[in-house]
């Protein structure tokens, strides 16, 4: 029984840091992931795009010795920050993490038993290729399980900038604006992305979640927005008019906390389960 061998000293700082290693975004999904990924005792599992490792520890933990899990992600720090985790978790040696593209991963043909992506689809640099290696790891009747964000994300926030854009005459920027936020795909886009590598869809979950602001300034100085979302929003307009376009939208944007009492952003969320 190695549990009863393991030891989290609850004043040593690296227990903290462990403790408090996950994103609020990422939580959201990957429960969705984590109440409907199967799971099964001695399998070889793949998480892909595992960043600093969620939910790839939360799989290792969930599952048991005979079971291997590998993580694979482009992000040297990530990758560097999960082996720090690795050590620390006091995990068996069944856990792995690779630095290496979701396009080109170095893994032979029929691999893995499962391969899991929690918010992968839209950080891909090539969504096709990667779901294609997904699909060229799996074993025969292998699962893919993802979760990720759709079209409609963030949806009072586009309203507002769509708004902003047409009253200070910019409209010639609204094709740029659709297009970014269309790009995170629909039910069928997935659907259609996964039969075209080959994959039959066995399952979809639909579910949805508000973040809440008290002003359109606090939604702006938040850390996940400054790092995931702020720079494709500042490809849409030119450098000359961001200060113009971001100081009217976080206006309209406080009028309107202000009028409903706190500011509401909608995210749609998706978990597709998938057979090879």
């Amino acid at each position: 029984m190695t549990f009863l061998e393991k030891n989290f000293p609850i004043d040593n700082p690296d227990t903290v840091l462990l403790f408090e290693e996950l994103s609020l975004w990422s939580s959201y999904f990957g429960k969705l992931l984590l109440d409907h990924v199967p799971l099964r005792k001695g399998i070889s599992v793949l998480d892909v795009g595992c960043g600093p490792g969620f939910p790839l520890f939360e799989l290792a933990n969930r599952m048991d010795a005979t079971s291997k899990i590998t993580g694979i992600d482009p992000w040297a720090a990530a990758v560097e920050r999960s082996n720090w985790k690795k050590s620390h978790h006091q995990l068996l040696p069944n856990v792995e993490i690779v630095l290496g593209d979701a396009a080109k991963m170095p893994f032979p043909d029929q691999s893995f038993d499962l391969v899991t992506s929690n918010l992968g689809i839209n950080n891909f640099d090539d969504p096709t290729a990667a779901i294609r290696e997904c699909h060229r790891v799996l074993k025969r009747d292998g699962r893919l399980c993802l979760t990720t964000n759709l079209e409609g994300h963030f949806l009072e926030f586009y309203i507002a900038f769509e708004a902003t854009l047409r009253e200070l005459g910019l409209d010639e920027y609204l094709p740029k604006l659709k297009a970014q936020e269309q790009h995170r795909g629909t039910d069928e886009t997935v659907r259609d992305l996964l039969e075209d590598a080959h994959f039959n869809v066995l399952k979809i979950v639909r579910d949805k979640f508000q973040m809440r602001y008290v002003s359109g300034t606090a939604f702006f100085n938040h850390f996940l927005t400054v790092i995931g979302f702020l720079p494709g929003w500042r490809n849409i307009i030119p450098a000359e008019a961001e200060v113009k376009v971001f100081s009217h939208l976080e206006k309209k944007l406080n009028e309107q906390a202000d009028w409903d009492g706190e500011l509401k952003m909608t995210v749609p969320m998706l978990y597709v389960e998938a057979v090879r």
